[in-house]
């Protein structure tokens, strides 16, 4: 900031500048002047409404509040004059004497400050209630303790208002409001409703803006001191939220969201309240072999107890030698192809990138892969086909400068709270926000349109808009013929794909269609953003080429709010893939039979880079002769599953497997089939923090390190690699996953090499940098250390990093994106008489993937404690059902019984089943059929039928004395 941008005045009689627009509070404290706040909150609106924060301004009359008047040139502001100060005493005076003198009861006298930032100012300036106003002191209301995460005590809210904002300007969930008048004035949860009762959906923002802890985490009740704050980041979904655990007593007491690029702030349900999972008594703490003759059924249901029958225990070197012995006996008797992993999506980079080099170097085949097969395949294989990268476009909050945000096939509400967020708030600025699902989720209230399409019919309702943006003229002309192939192709598809044609298909107006298509299309900027409801189908990756085609015949990419973004489901999946966590590719998408690319890794793995220009050359060791890679792309997840199922005379026959962090026994579709298949494997290892669904099918079972045990990078939804810290130590004689994975290794004869603390993490990552150095090679591990967060592709140190990409070029061969025409294909298995209703699965908010960590997370287990199937309350009635009931929900390849939830948003003719619950687990009916390009499967879309139950299932959850499946 220049001279010439700045403001001149005086504080406190020293000559002063300020920026333009800049508050008096800023400025003053920027140039060390104490200014008491209690209203105020750094990132929120300034309200002015406490008054604590008054200075004085020569020539007004009146006190004004610094919080909310900004710096005028010429002003003289005393922020600490008599008159003031005498203001500001009085403001913190009368708030203390209407609270209990001894602060709340739950706070103990440990706490420092029984008042929070009301008793420190007191402190600070002095202050101390006069007993004629302690005499006035005002009744008090009854705490509210109905909710499990939170405690409301008004009687120690000042009402600042603080909560207001958070609830409605940042998390916008119009929950908390203000009502009454005078000294009958107070906070309220919606219509004054008990907190449990109300809409609120536990964000913890409001907790987080208290200053006085009126609204408080049930968990920090007592003692308000740590032993420790430790900087991570969320476990939990793509969105890559920043956070600071604070530790007590070896444990995570609560959860501070930090000021991160992704959410500044904001966390969600999962992300402030799920963090016990990792102090859970289920924790497994010591190495497990399978004892001799226990058969593995994967039909039982064995419990906690049950362990010690099933299993015994090891020292970790008998165990990591039965695990890799196990492996090369196979290997040696049936070839390399034998043996498989599945890499996990909720750990490190690192671990990640280790694993599948263990895989590809040890096992001697590709035949490697993760969640992503599950989740996103589909849009990967689109993207990279259409635009050569397999990322985003442009980072979430770039929603903030969209005139048209299109999500579609998403509930971010609900998946990705945080994101949610950052849409919300442009709605509220004016952007049009266009919500196309066959579900009405949380975010239509906020949408300009909301288009509730049939089931299966993406395909039908994208080429209609696109239909319609070239029918009316409204393509980019220059953008295409500088940009784009294969676009007359395009046009030729979508020819007969009017409004008009496909309005039936897909059940929506074809004006609606229309509408949207030249909102689309003339908007200044329009983003897309998908999920899962539009991948994880047949033509997932069909879906995913409409996608890339709307926004490619509207020039709607490579510039600020437009663009594309697949919302990532797990915390690491972007990651995971970008480190070669998939069969096909080594990291950074370099395809496995690309024989360059393979070179490349083969002298890079086996001692040196080389020097063919694509990648740093380590001299020492360029001339090693390197390791032998498979150039056969491996199978996939659901692939293998059939393999481990083959005939005995398939060369090819899966009989080995290393799981780490995965629960395909849970999370695979046609669950009846994928545990047999688990079961059938002759060796199986699985690492892991639970006894999960999968474990329990294990030969070996190794004890991992939880999220909050390690130390390791993270790559977001938005292409941010993000360094998460070590805040607590194992349990037991758990170790972290890069131990486990390179004692592993030693084994197998690979002869790695990683220093350092936390198992060589920095070493890992240096050469996991150097692997992908097109991608992150000027991401170092001191910059992580030192910035926490920083976007790719960054190619040196001196790179800020680049959140919005394809301003110039795409990353294809010609630097233009490829159009691929798709037409409509149904589902592989559409309702019939038989099964007339049709499947839909997918996340709810406080669970996510599989349960096996969220389902262990006290409150988020309360708020959620039992499997629901949501649907229409006309279906319910047709069939003589009733909310709460139990219904029993059957698919031609399993059944399930649950809990029926009405919710009008789902469409007649559909269920909706989250499929977090082991008891009622959700792909024990979903079809394994896969998309052709992707191999991902159908989990979005099969035929079923719904009918009364008898009765509950025995059992359920995690909770001490509940049953715990193997399958």
């Amino acid at each position: 900031m220049t001279a010439r941008d700045t403001i001149g005045f005086t504080l406190d009689g020293a000559s002063a500048s300020a920026a333009p627009g800049e508050s008096i509070l800023d400025a003053a404290r920027r140039l060390g002047a104490t200014i008491p706040t209690l209203c105020h909150l750094d990132g929120y609106r300034p309200d002015g409404n406490c008054r604590a924060c008054v200075v004085e301004i020569a020539g007004e009359r009146t006190l004004a509040p610094s919080c909310c008047r900004a710096v005028a040139p010429g002003m003289h502001v005393q922020t600490a004059s008599p008159r003031a100060r005498k203001s500001q005493r009085m403001v913190v005076e009368m708030l203390l004497a209407d609270l209990p003198e001894q602060g709340w009861k739950w706070v103990g006298s440990d706490a420092g400050q029984p008042h929070g930032e009301l008793s420190a100012w007191a402190t600070t300036l002095g202050v101390t209630v006069r007993p004629e106003l302690r005499a006035l002191e005002r009744p008090q209301p009854a705490p509210d303790l109905s909710h499990p995460a939170m405690a409301v005590n008004l009687e120690a809210c000042i009402q600042c208002k603080r909560c207001v904002r958070a609830c409605d300007e940042e998390q916008d969930n119009d929950v908390i409001g203000y009502a009454g008048r005078g000294a009958g004035s107070l906070i309220v949860f919606d219509l004054a409703d008990p907190m449990v009762e109300s809409t609120c959906v536990a964000c913890g923002e409001c907790v987080q803006a208290c200053p006085t802890g009126a609204l408080m985490p049930k968990t920090t009740l007592g003692s308000q001191q740590f032993d420790a704050k430790v900087d991570s980041v969320c476990p939990f979904c793509g969105v890559g939220c920043l956070v600071t655990y604070n530790v007590r007593d070896g444990a995570i007491a609560s959860v501070d969201g930090r000021d991160g690029p992704a959410n500044h702030g904001r966390l969600c349900v999962k992300g402030r309240f799920g963090f016990d999972y990792a102090s859970h008594p289920q924790r497994l703490t010591k190495p497990l072999i399978r004892r001799q003759g226990v058969a593995k059924d994967p039909a039982s249901v064995p419990t906690p107890d049950d362990v010690s029958a099933v299993f015994r225990e090891a020292t970790w070197d008998e165990a990591l030698d039965v695990a890799a012995n196990g492996w090369r006996r196979l290997a040696q008797r049936h070839g390399p192809m034998a043996l498989a992993g599945f890499g996990s999506a909720k750990g490190s980079n690192e671990e990640a990138y280790l694993f599948q080099k263990l895989v590809r170097t040890g096992f001697g085949n590709n035949n490697v892969d993760h969640c992503t097969r599950l989740c996103h395949a589909s849009s990967v294989a689109a993207l990279l086909e259409g635009v050569g990268s397999g990322a985003v476009s442009n980072p979430v909050g770039d929603v903030e400068h969209a005139d048209l945000i299109f999500v579609i096939g998403a509930n971010p509400t609900q998946n990705h709270p945080v994101a949610a967020t950052w849409m919300k708030n442009a709605a509220e600025r004016g952007a049009r926000i266009v919500v196309a699902d066959p579900r009405r989720t949380g975010l239509a209230p906020y949408a300009w349109r909301v288009l509730p399409f049939n089931a299966d019919t993406d395909v039908a309702l994208l080429n209609a808009l696109i239909h319609v943006v070239i029918d009316e003229g409204l393509v980019d002309r220059d953008f295409i013929e500088q940009r784009v192939d294969n676009f007359d192709a395009l046009a030729a598809a979508v020819a007969t794909a009017s409004p008009e044609a496909m309005a039936p298909i897909c059940g929506i107006d074809a004006e609606t269609l229309r509408e949207v298509a030249r909102a689309f299309a003339t908007a200044k900027g329009a983003m897309i953003l998908w999920g899962m409801g539009v991948s994880q189908h047949v033509h997932g990756t069909d879906n995913a080429r409409c996608l890339i085609a709307l926004c490619a015949v509207t020039g709607q990419i490579g510039k600020p709010g437009s663009g594309l973004h697949p919302l990532r489901g797990q915390n690491n999946v972007q990651g995971a893939s970008d480190a070669g966590l998939i069969p096909m590719m080594l990291p950074n998408y370099q395809r496995v039979d690309d024989a360059a690319a393979r070179g490349w890794f083969e002298r890079f793995w086996g001692g040196g880079a080389g020097t063919d220009g694509r990648g740093p050359v380590h001299a020492a060791v360029a001339a090693a002769p390197g390791v032998a890679l498979d150039p056969r792309p491996g199978y996939t997840v659901v692939e293998i599953m059939w393999k481990a199922l083959a005939d005995d005379a398939d060369p090819h026959k899966v009989r080995g497997m290393y799981i780490m962090g995965e629960n395909p026994a849970m999370s695979d579709p046609d669950l009846n089939h994928a545990r047999g298949a688990l079961a059938a494997l002759e060796h199986l290892v699985v690492q892991d923090i639970f006894m999960t669904e999968t474990a329990w099918l294990a030969d070996v079972v190794l004890p991992a390190s939880a999220w909050p045990e390690k130390t390791g990078t993270v790559t977001n939804t938005d292409r941010m690699v993000q360094l998460g810290r070590r805040a607590l130590a194992m349990p037991g004689d758990a170790r972290l996953d890069l131990w486990i994975i390179q004692q592993l290794a030693a084994r197998l004869g690979l002869g790695w090499h990683y220093p350092g603390p936390d198992a060589g993490v920095a070493a890992v990552y240096d050469e996991m940098r150097q692997a992908m150095h097109g991608a992150i090679g000027g991401i170092t591990w001191n910059r992580l250390e030192r910035e926490g967060s920083v976007t790719y592709p960054c190619l040196s140190e001196a790179d800020p990093g680049r959140p919005i990409v394809f301003d110039d070029r795409f990353a294809t061969p010609n630097g233009r994106i490829r159009l691929v025409p798709a037409s409509f294909v149904p589902g592989a298995e559409p309702p019939d008489v038989d099964y007339p209703f049709v499947l839909i699965t997918g996340r709810q908010l406080e669970h996510w993937h599989t349960g096996s960590m969220t389902r262990r997370a006290s409150v988020l287990d309360a708020l959620e404690p039992a499997p629901t199937a949501s649907m229409h309350g006309a279906d319910m009635a047709a069939l003589g059902l009733a909310p709460g009931d139990a219904a029993t929900l059957e698919s031609r390849r399993g059944s399930v019984t649950l809990q029926l939830r009405r919710d009008d948003g789902t469409p007649r003719g559909a269920v909706f089943v989250p499929f977090a619950y082991w008891e009622a687990a959700a792909n024990l009916l979903t079809n394994p059929a896969l998309d052709p390009t992707a191999k991902i499967p159908e989990f979005k879309y099969c035929a079923i039928r719904v009918g009364a139950a008898a009765q509950w299932p025995a059992g359920g959850g995690y909770r001490p004395g509940t049953s715990v499946p193997a399958g």
